[in-house]
Formats: C-alpha cells, sequence, structure tokens
C-alpha cells in the first residue's frame, strides 16, 4: 500500500484535506447553513485567497451527505470574457454548470436537463434551473463562485432571472430553494455594477431577493495556533508561542499570508527545530522581496482610481477628500482586503504595508546611486547621520523631478524618502513603516543587526517621523517632536530623527533645502530635525 502523501501548508488555490494543513471551514461561516436551512438566497463575499471556495466546496459536499439535498458550486469565472454578450454569458455559466454536475458522480437523476432548453437567449439559466428543479427528486442548492466575473448586461441578465426564478416559488414555479452569490465584492457593489443606487430599495432590482451579506472572516491568533499545531502533530516541529503571535500581528490573520510564512519556513527556508520569531520576520522578508503572485495581484490595482483615491490619503497621513461617491470607493478598496474593516482608516496588515510603498517606491529608487555597503561603519553598525546627508544631496538633485512624476503626488515625498531607505538599509537590515490616514505623519523604524565587542548579536535600532509642511499650514515642527517622543516612548529609545518636507510655494530653492538642527522633544530627548 502506498504510504499517505505528507500535506503541507496551501498557497495556491482551494484548499484538500488530503493534502493540504487546514482549518475546518464551515465553523468560520455558521450563518450560511441557517441562511440555507430557511430557502435564503445570499452574498458570501471576502478578498481573494481568504478560503472562500474552499469553505463552498466544503459546505456543498456536507449538504450532499444528508440525501435531500443536490447541492453543487460551480464558478462564473468563464463568462468573463462574456462581458456584456449576455447570451455567451449565459451559454458559458451553463457550461460550467454541467461541468461541475459531471464531476460530482451524481447519479442520472440528480443531474442538470441534457439538452438545455431551447428557449430565448436572457432566459435558458431561469429555464434550465427550473426544468432541473422539476425533474430533480432532491432541493437543490446552488454555490456560485466567482460571480464578480459577470459584467454589466450579463451580470443584470443573470441576476435578473436569479430574482424571477425566487419571486416565482410560491406560486408552485420549480427552482433551486437557495443560492449563494460568492466572490470579491459585498452586496452594495454588486448594486453598483449592475447599474443600481446602492442606497435605495428598489422593487425592480435584482437585489431585492438578496437575505444577507455574510463576510469570510480573517483568523484569529487561536486559529492560526490551530492551523500550525497540524504541522507539528505530523512533524513534530512546533511553532513557538512568540512565532504565532508575530505572525498574527504581521498579518492581521490574512489566510493567505498566514500559510505563506509557514511554507516559506517549513518548505523553501528548510528551517529545523522549533520555529521561532526571528524565522518568521525572516520569511516575511523573503515573501515581500519575491512579491508572490497574491501580493503582486493586490499592488497591480493601486493605480486604480478608486483604490489610489482611498490609499494616497492613507499613504500621505491625510483625510481623505469625502464625497458622496467616497463610500463606493472605500467599500472596493475594503473588499479587495487592502485596508481594515473598521476605522481608523489603514492598511490591512504590516505586510501589505511594506508592500505597497515598495511597489510605489519602485520608480524612485532607480535613480538611488549610492552604495549600501558604504554605509556600514568599520564596527557593523549602520551610518545613519550619513544616510541623512546623502538624502540631502539626492533630494536637491532629483527631488522636484520625482515630485512631478510620482502619481500618487500628495504622497510623493513619503514614498520617495522610503525608496531611498529601502535602497540603502534593505540588503543588511529591515525597516519597518507605520502610517493612516489623518496621522499626518509616516513613523518609520530601521533595524540593523551587527555583532557585538564581545561577539553578541546586537540589533541597532533607529526611529523616523516623517511631515509634511503644506501652504496655509503652521510648521509642523512642534506637532512633529509631540508625536516623535510618543514613538520614542513606545519604542524605548532616547533618540530619533524627524524630517520635515516643505512643500510650500514660498520653501526655499531647491538647492538651499537640507538644514540639519539638534533640539530636544518635550520629555528632553535629544533629536536632530532635518529639513528639505
Amino acid at each position: 500500500m502506498r504510504p499517505p502523501r505528507a500535506r503541507f501548508f496551501n498557497t495556491t488555490g482551494p484548499c484538500d484535506p488530503r493534502r493540504h494543513y487546514m482549518l475546518p471551514p464551515t465553523p468560520r461561516l455558521p450563518e450560511a447553513r441557517v441562511l440555507i436551512e430557511m430557502d435564503r438566497y445570499f452574498v458570501l463575499h471576502a478578498p481573494r485567497q481568504t478560503g472562500k471556495t474552499t469553505a463552498l466546496r466544503t459546505l456543498a459536499a456536507e449538504l450532499a451527505t444528508e440525501g435531500d439535498v443536490a447541492a453543487l458550486m460551480f464558478s462564473c469565472e468563464r463568462a468573463k470574457a462574456a462581458g456584456d454578450d449576455f447570451a455567451l454569458a449565459e451559454s458559458l455559466l451553463l457550461d460550467s454548470l454541467r461541468a461541475a454536475a459531471t464531476r460530482s458522480g451524481w447519479p442520472d437523476e440528480l443531474l442538470p436537463p441534457d439538452p438545455w432548453p431551447q428557449v430565448t437567449p436572457g432566459s435558458r439559466f431561469i429555464e434550465t434551473l427550473s426544468e432541473w428543479c422539476r425533474r430533480c427528486p432532491h432541493r437543490v442548492v446552488l454555490f456560485m463562485d466567482e460571480v464578480d466575473a459577470l459584467q454589466g448586461n450579463s451580470l443584470v441578465s443573470i441576476l435578473s432571472q436569479l430574482r424571477d426564478g425566487h419571486n416565482a416559488r410560491p406560486e408552485g414555479y420549480p427552482f433551486p430553494v437557495s443560492v449563494v452569490l460568492c466572490g470579491l465584492r459585498d452586496l452594495r457593489d454588486y448594486k453598483v455594477a449592475s447599474g443600481g443606487d446602492p442606497g435605495r430599495s428598489n422593487p425592480a432590482s435584482p437585489f431585492n431577493i438578496i437575505a444577507k451579506s455574510l463576510r469570510l472572516g480573517d483568523f484569529t491568533t487561536s486559529q492560526i495556533a490551530e492551523l500550525y499545531d497540524q504541522h507539528t502533530q505530523a512533524t513534530g516541529q512546533e511553532f513557538t508561542k512568540d512565532a504565532v503571535d508575530r505572525v498574527f500581528e504581521l498579518t492581521q490573520g490574512q489566510p493567505w499570508l498566514v500559510n505563506a510564512l509557514a511554507y516559506e519556513i517549513t518548505f523553501e527556508m528548510g528551517v529545523t527545530g522549533d520555529i521561532t520569531a526571528g524565522q518568521v520576520d525572516t520569511a516575511k522578508e523573503r515573501l515581500i522581496r519575491a512579491r508572490a503572485t497574491h501580493l503582486d495581484a493586490l499592488v497591480a490595482r493601486l493605480h486604480e482610481p478608486r483604490v489610489k483615491r482611498v490609499i494616497e490619503p492613507i499613504v500621505a497621513g491625510s483625510l481623505p477628500e469625502v464625497d458622496l461617491t467616497f463610500s463606493d470607493a472605500l467599500s472596493y478598496v475594503r473588499d479587495l482586503g487592502l485596508i481594515k474593516e473598521r476605522p481608523p482608516l489603514e492598511v490591512a496588515n504590516p505586510i501589505y504595508r511594506e508592500v505597497i510603498l515598495q511597489v510605489l517606491g519602485d520608480p524612485a529608487e532607480q535613480y538611488v546611486m549610492a552604495d549600501p555597503h558604504s554605509f556600514v561603519l568599520p564596527d557593523g553598525r549602520f551610518d545613519l547621520p550619513r544616510l541623512l546627508q546623502e538624502f540631502v544631496v539626492f533630494w536637491r538633485e532629483h527631488g522636484e523631478v520625482l515630485i512631478r512624476q510620482e502619481g500618487y503626488h500628495e504622497a510623493a515625498c513619503q514614498i520617495i524618502l522610503m525608496a531611498f531607505l529601502h535602497r540603502l538599509v534593505n540588503g543588511g537590515g529591515q525597516l519597518d513603516r507605520e502610517y493612516a490616514a489623518g496621522t499626518k505623519r509616516l513613523d518609520v523604524l530601521i533595524r540593523w543587526p551587527h555583532t557585538g565587542p564581545e561577539g553578541q548579536r546586537l540589533i541597532q535600532r533607529e526611529a523616523m517621523e516623517l511631515k509634511v509642511w503644506r501652504t496655509g499650514e503652521h510648521d509642523p515642527k512642534p506637532d512633529g517632536l509631540t508625536q516623535l517622543d510618543r514613538y520614542l516612548d513606545r519604542l524605548t529609545l532616547s533618540t530619533g530623527v524627524l524630517v520635515i518636507f516643505d512643500r510650500r510655494p514660498e520653501a526655499p530653492t531647491w538647492n538651499e533645502r537640507g538644514g540639519f538642527e539638534q533640539t530636544t522633544t518635550p520629555s528632553g530627548r535629544q533629536v536632530t530635525v532635518l529639513r528639505v
């Protein structure tokens, strides 16, 4: 007999319990089962790579074992190619439906009709489902995955047919008892996509049949520990509590990131022995440098107008311009998983936070010609004063051009300095960045490992705070010193750097920028102020 294959942490596609470590998906959606038993139609949404498809497959399989339900999940992804061609979208959806039913292994009496009813395009989906439910001895439950693929008229046509079938059920019309629409978007965004008003109830809307919109949540710390314990039980290799806590801190429970860090450590890095928080940090850096597919798919959206409108003020630390359309942009970016679910307005987790700044700073980083090795002192520490002086030279030479070129114009100063730091620090050290809308600052911590005089492993830490002086505002130095004081206190550091970018028309000419000043914070800490 062939021995069972070893399981591993999955980062590509739906999970298979025979091959992957995974949490039971249905407990993450306790309401879904209740709504299905109530014969309701509802939306399940969550960002990509959070386990939606796995949860639906598991739920469909559980329902199918109960003997009186024909629960089928199929993907709408093929219909993306149809665009507004609703007739083609119907054909592609029905092909996917038949393929999923064929793979199910059901007996013939449970399968959808073959051939499809020959009716007018725009009615084939409703007639097919009705004919299937008329013939099938079991209650039909339909899970429509990747429903975001439907666009424009195709989306309106399919959802309108679902509405018509749903509303005819009390008259004895055979139709699925429950339908689940699964994708990235919340109910509000589907209304916008199909031309409806997200804020009003419309009796003719395809959405007046939707009972509820559920969101598949991220993992808690205890769920991460439960997932990682499966690896421990299988191999004997433990994730320390500090490692689990660090994973949650870096990912905020985002399922793909939780699995990707563990896969990087256990497979790519080949770590033996207990897994520590330090190894989690190393894995995080490797993931970010590799810019894995999931991360690339997210950052590819950064220059979409709706995404930029939300992310730019977060990076700049400013307040967003709010009007009647801002809530739609906010909902869209939240559904992508780029920002947190609840205020304050900030990036969803530290890994996304770093990736966003690196991607936005890539063009500016190409201008940095300084040799990173030249900033390492003879004793192995990092030469921060020299870095600041070199940045002044860089800013005088390239700052004006880079600001004009930067698509995120309001956050240009922060992005450019982050690109400069990334180029010179990330080879031997690490950067931690904190920023959020409305804070009027960006905090940076440089962590630089080096060897002490007696051979001990040490970490040099240097803290910086970035402020921007804009037209019509007061000098941000007093507020900056107070904010830097709080940041240094949290880090238990005695010194730091305050960088003030002057973006007023009356600012000094570019070749005169770059003044240094030594001063103290309100609590008496000695700090350097750099004005550029």
